[in-house]
């Protein structure tokens, strides 16, 4: 059974294993991208929509996080159902004489398809988020085949978690962040842009001294003209935010936010109207522990960027539901794929025209 092919009935929540909730007028659809694969665990999904419509999603699939059998995995969505999953990258480095194989993990693939050009696919190779490097890879036939992978250029790793944006210009702007190897590890915000599709990089910032707010993984909104505002995952209980006025040419001081965030990934996006879109984790993390629950998972919207107002529950069970990623499609029509509990990808389809947002509560979800 393909549950992709339940969407009406999923939508009332009556997702298997999961308890049903009260039926959202915004959400149109819900159901997982596979149901069985032949890795145990997955995280860091992925998605975008083709020059030619399709809809795209990846993620890294294995054993476990960080395991060297963890590579980058495929589906397309194709006649209202998702294909099956392909590995298309790995982190396999060569094969000894002995027939055995250098393998590392791989991690955060990231896909955006520019305009005029193939789809890219970026992801990282290497041990740790300490130690990793930039790879890319790109398809000319909407995500079917893949072409060789490779490195980018030293000190440049690509789009760390989430989507680039791609300027008037045809610059791609790069959301990119390091995490250093000493304890307390420095959380650092950079961005990498490239004027020919990853050829050659330029590397801004980083935009934080990664000690005073430890920041990783940003995303980009859009503010008008060339003012950019790029949020996201921090260590001190907040997303964060940082400015630029230039298009990504320099940026301002990086702060503190008002949403709370447990040391989880987030995305966000700009909306055709013109408002603002975040899907996260609305509770903060726990003092003197890596990081908090990741549960629930919500959507939050702002006319400002800044300002935000609780807009949807995606979930709210125990279990962890992660790192979402967000596009809006051509249809208007918002896309959310996210970890469930580790062990699928689940792709929710909102209608933003019928969020009904509502005022925060001294920063409590409304009830």
């Amino acid at each position: 059974m393909n549950l992709t092919r339940l969407l009406p009935v999923l939508a009332l929540g009556l997702l298997p294993g999961a308890p049903a909730r009260a039926v959202s007028p915004a959400i149109v659809s819900e159901g997982f991208i596979y149901e069985t694969a032949p890795f145990p665990q997955c995280h860091a999904s992925t998605i975008e929509q083709t020059t030619g419509g399709e809809l795209v999603a990846a993620w890294f699939g294995g054993t476990r996080e960080k395991h060297p059998d963890v590579g980058i995995w495929v589906a397309r969505l194709e006649g209202g159902a998702w294909t099956v999953p392909v590995e298309v990258a790995n982190g396999v480095q060569y094969r000894r004489p002995d027939g055995s194989v250098s393998r590392h993990p791989t991690w955060n693939p990231v896909l955006f398809q520019p305009r005029g050009g193939p789809l890219l696919l970026f992801y990282k190779a290497g041990p740790t988020p300490e130690t990793w490097w930039g790879m890319l890879t790109q398809s000319s036939d909407g995500g079917r085949t893949w072409s060789p992978p490779r490195r980018l250029p030293e000190g440049i790793l690509g789009p760390v978690k989430n989507r680039p944006v791609q300027l008037a210009n045809g610059d791609i702007l790069c959301p990119v962040s390091d995490e250093t190897p000493e304890k307390p590890s420095k959380w650092s915000v950079h961005f990498e842009r490239t004027r020919d599709l990853g050829l050659t990089w330029e590397r801004i910032g980083p935009v934080n001294d990664g000690v005073a707010i430890q920041a990783i993984q940003p995303s980009f909104l859009l503010l008008g003209g060339e003012r950019l505002l790029a949020i996201g995952r921090s260590r001190q209980n907040k997303i964060f935010e940082v400015a630029s006025s230039d298009g990504g040419r320099t940026w301002g001081p990086l702060s503190l936010g008002t949403l709370p965030n447990p040391n989880s990934g987030t995305d966000a996006l700009t909306l055709a109207d013109g408002r603002h879109l975040i899907v996260y984790n609305h509770i903060p993390g726990q003092p003197g522990q890596w990081g908090g629950k990741r549960t629930p998972l919500n959507v939050a919207v702002s006319a400002d960027g800044r300002k935000w107002q609780a807009a949807e529950v995606l979930e709210n069970e125990p279990g962890e539901y992660s790192y979402p990623a967000v596009i809006q499609a051509r249809d208007g029509r918002v896309h959310i794929t996210y970890t469930w509990k580790r062990q699928r990808v689940k792709h929710v389809v909102l209608d933003p025209r019928r969020l009904e947002p509502r005022d925060f509560v001294e920063g409590q979800w409304p009830k």
